[in-house]
């Protein structure tokens, strides 16, 4: 299972959450180097599985207002020189208006601006929100041979500014046989 990280290291109660809502069946390390000889176009889908229930996490789980939920889930496909969001690294506005207030305006003004200044986005995925901690979600998403890293990020609802998400999954192994 590809190890996912929270940019706030204090949220560890959130780490379970997080390990046990995103699951890959077969991701790769993320190799800047290698040049990726897949096939030109390939197609993809996420499922993003929240499992914060309160059976799961008795002193976690939030019993007022707003219940426990999932926001959209928003992604892009892009090259190694852009990064939706880095471990230890400042967050972006927009990632930052995401996480707290739950607006996505900003972040995707980011990701069309990386887009058409380096060329470094691909595509834009999204998926509806889930409505309680748990629950599922689905989005489908294009990659390119040059443009094959995966980053996402999804609100965590009720919180101050948590979410959850990968930054550059490298979804080519750098050989053409399949996966």
């Amino acid at each position: 299972m590809e190890k996912l990280t929270l940019v706030c290291p204090s949220c560890k109660m959130f780490w379970a959450i997080l390990s046990a809502a995103l699951t890959c069946a077969s991701c790769l390390p993320l190799v800047e180097d290698l040049l990726c000889t897949a096939e030109e176009h390939a197609r993809y889908s996420v499922v993003f599985t929240g499992k914060w229930s309160q059976v799961a996490f008795p002193k976690q789980y939030p019993l007022y207002r707003p219940p426990a939920q999932w926001s959209s889930l928003l992604g892009v496909s892009h090259s190694s020189d852009y990064h939706m969001w880095k471990m230890d690294d400042y967050a972006s506005n927009g990632v930052r208006d995401f996480a707290e207030k739950g607006e996505a305006w900003s972040l995707m003004k980011e990701i069309e601006a990386a887009g058409e200044k380096i060329q470094s986005v691909h595509g834009i995925f999204s998926a509806d929100p889930i409505s309680s901690g748990t629950g599922q979600t689905t989005a489908e998403l294009d990659v390119h041979s040059r443009h094959s890293l995966v980053s996402f990020i999804v609100r965590i609802v009720p919180s101050p500014d948590w979410f959850v998400g990968t930054d550059s999954l490298n979804l080519c192994s750098g050989r053409s046989e399949e996966h």
